[in-house]
């Protein structure tokens, strides 16, 4: 394994175990997110992402479970795919998400850049129940989900700074 492939690996065993504070640590300073609910730049922000979802994660019924492989790097980029089962605790509705990531890497090792693609719509469907089926299609949806996201992550990070 490269070093690349090392970092990948170490970022999603972390996720396993939903610690945080390993998985931020992977990341460059000036790293940048990019999902279909986030879209965040520096490490604080995206390490209070994961510090938020992991804790909501923590806080659900212990449906919790995340499957990684196809990781794959070079010196410059990588890519993997994950799949992760959990309980969305906004609307305690089971979720099973499928996600191919691609990332970039400074020369020292750390992530970039981090990109999760997934089928919105499946998401939404499942997360949301039928306002997602009915709406999870169209892009004013998804961009009131970025914002709703926006707010909770800039509420988590005001009450734990």
């Amino acid at each position: 394994m490269n070093p690349n492939e090392i970092t990948l690996t170490k970022f999603y065993r972390a996720f396993a175990e939903l610690d945080a504070d390993t998985m931020t640590a992977c990341y460059a300073e000036d790293a940048s997110f990019e999902d279909p609910a986030f879209s965040l730049k520096e490490r604080s922000q995206i390490g209070g992402m994961w510090h938020m979802l992991c804790d909501a994660t923590r806080q659900s019924r212990g449906d919790w479970e995340l499957d990684f492989n196809a990781i794959e790097a070079d010196e410059y980029a990588g890519k993997a795919h994950w799949e992760a089962r959990y309980r969305f605790t906004a609307t305690d509705r089971k979720v099973h998400n499928i996600i191919d990531a691609n990332f970039t890497f400074t020369p020292s090792g750390l992530i970039a850049s981090h990109r999760d693609s997934f089928d919105f719509w499946r998401w939404s469907r499942q997360a949301l129940g039928f306002g997602g089926l009915i709406l999870g299609w169209a892009p004013y949806f998804r961009k009131q989900v970025r914002a709703q996201t926006l707010a909770a992550l800039t509420r988590y990070l005001a009450k734990n700074s």
